[in-house]
């Protein structure tokens, strides 16, 4: 048996990077999988290698007229809601001098109303069951503070602050709501310039893993917070970082290891450049 027999999951993001590993997992799982993307073709691939048990559709989260016809279309198709997985996202860097408002709305408008108009929409089906799981895709940098990226570590504490409230919410109605947060991910958002090898693994010598984090790794973890095995689980913050937001190596102290003194944290970014995200995100 499956952790998640007989469960229709809606993932957000899911066209690839950690989406489309949450969604081939659960799939694996026994759920079926209701993918939704701006992402078209990529989202549909997914899904067709996903088989008959994954259906694509199309969605831009900030829409919430996509979001009904995402929910209806997920009805009519597998007959329920039983989980949410809201992962889509954006990253923007820049020197906040350089932000534009247009970016920063962007990124608040993405990460969190999206997250905000798709809870909206699945819980009358979850209250009408009496059950439901949501799990928002936050970030390490929803832990942290971190230069470069205001608008975006703003949206990821405020996905952290929403999540929290809804747990209050929506628990009374058997519905619990967590949020995970990714820290540096292998993925075409967190590995931009196509690194691997030590080339890569370079730029995370003060992580405590010493390495960046694969997408399946996010999406064991995303897994059991949306199982039945996490069913006294709701309101948690699960960092899948590596141990990243864990502290700081001081290098003068022992057990610092090599290389702290003269690697730069952040992979090289070129300002204001922006990605989109699928599951949510570089270390999102």
């Amino acid at each position: 048996m499956g952790r998640l027999d007989g469960k229709v999951a809606i993932i957000t993001g899911a066209a690839q990077g950690l989406g489309a590993a949450t969604a081939r997992l659960f799939a694996a799982e026994g759920a079926a999988v209701v993918l939704g993307d701006v992402l078209v073709d990529a989202g549909k691939q997914v899904a067709d290698e996903i088989g008959s048990r994954a259906m694509f559709h199309q969605i831009d989260v900030r829409d919430e007229a996509d979001w009904r016809a995402l929910v209806a279309a997920s009805a009519d198709r597998f007959g329920g809601i039983d989980i949410l997985v809201n992962n889509a996202g954006i990253l923007h860097w820049a020197e906040i001098e350089e932000l534009s408002v247009v970016d920063a709305q962007q990124v608040l408008d993405i990460n969190v109303l999206g997250v905000l108009l798709g809870v909206k929409a699945v819980v009358p089906a979850m209250k009408a069951a009496g059950r439901g799981v949501i799990v928002n895709t936050s970030s390490v940098d929803g832990l942290r503070g971190v230069n470069g990226l205001a608008a975006y570590s703003a949206s990821k504490w405020a996905v952290r602050g929403l999540s929290r409230s809804l747990a209050y919410e929506l628990g009374p109605s058997g519905i619990r709501v967590c949020t995970i947060h990714p820290g540096g991910m292998n993925t075409a958002m967190g590995n931009l310039a196509g690194e691997s090898g030590d080339a890569l693994q370079q730029h995370y010598v003060d992580v405590p893993l010493q390495r960046i984090g694969e997408p399946d790794e996010i999406a064991q973890v995303t897994l059991f917070a949306a199982s039945d095995a996490a069913s006294y689980l709701s309101g948690a913050e699960i960092a899948v970082d590596g141990g990243w937001s864990a502290g700081t190596y001081y290098p003068t102290l022992p057990g610092a290891p090599d290389g702290v003194l003269h690697r730069s944290t952040a992979q090289t970014r070129p300002p204001g450049r922006q990605v989109t995200c699928r599951p949510g995100r570089t270390r999102s």
